[in-house]
């Protein structure tokens, strides 16, 4: 969607704060043996008791209110009676609808003790993505983020996830632009619109470039050869003023 006044921007801004706030809590009560369908269900109290309503299970029919993918599975992962373990690296992605308006964010999560790797990875995950919301600005390129996201994982060895990409989000969970590229692609010709709102989600990887189905559950993917890869995701705004990042708790 494009933000057409204050007030929906503050609405949005409403959405974004719960989901950010929800991804933290969660985030928070990750340890070894608690289930990921009990985090599901912080979530879900957290949103509910809000008002909002859980996007993926709303939209799509998924079944838990977020995702929640334990290692190597990157995305779209069903909570269930999975027990987090000590070295696990998961990823939780909270979405939700709040009077109206839909927000989206995620991040992976290492449960000490890991690899020293795996800790870089985490923060290069985070640093990629910030990386990529400074090259948004309203008249640029849809390819602009995808082109610095690529070249600061070059720069550190890191490969990127391919068949995942970010996404327009406001008025529903995923619509126009839709497939915008968190690597460099030449073919992107799509501009970024003054008070465009959208997600930006890289997947950086040790070596990964792609990702498939890896259980029979129609949802959950993950990289064939379980290279280690994290996810972090941010709802924003282009504005003159720079990019408003709504998702912050």
């Amino acid at each position: 969607m494009t933000i057409g006044s204050e007030d929906d921007l503050e609405k949005l801004k409403a959405a974004g704060r719960l989901v950010a706030r929800t991804l933290k809590a969660m985030g928070d009560a990750l340890e070894p043996g608690i289930t990921t369908r009990e985090l599901d269900d912080l979530g879900r109290r957290m949103l509910e008791s809000e008002g909002a309503r859980p996007a993926p299970e709303l939209t799509y029919g998924f079944p838990g209110a977020t995702c929640i993918s334990v290692g190597p599975d990157v995305a779209h992962g069903i909570p269930d009676d999975t027990r987090v373990q000590a070295g696990d690296l998961i990823n939780i992605d909270v979405s939700a609808e709040l009077d109206g308006f839909f927000a989206d964010t995620g991040a992976s999560f290492a449960v000490p003790p890991v690899a020293a790797r795996v800790e870089r990875l985490c923060r290069d995950g985070r640093r990629a993505l910030w990386t990529g919301i400074r090259a948004v600005r309203p008249g640029a390129s849809l390819a602009a983020p995808g082109r610095d996201i690529e070249a600061f994982a070059r720069r550190n060895g890191y490969s990127l996830v391919r068949t995942l990409a970010s996404h327009g989000v406001g008025a529903s969970l995923h619509e126009e632009p839709t497939e915008i590229p968190t690597w460099a692609d030449r073919s992107e010709r799509r501009t970024i619109r003054e008070g465009l709102v959208f997600t930006l989600e890289p997947f950086l990887s040790l070596g990964a470039d792609w990702v498939d189905e890896t259980r029979e559950d129609g949802w959950t993917l993950g990289p064939p050869g379980g290279e280690p890869t994290v996810q972090y995701e941010h709802t924003l705004v282009a504005t003159r003023r720079g990019p408003v990042v709504v998702t912050l708790p």
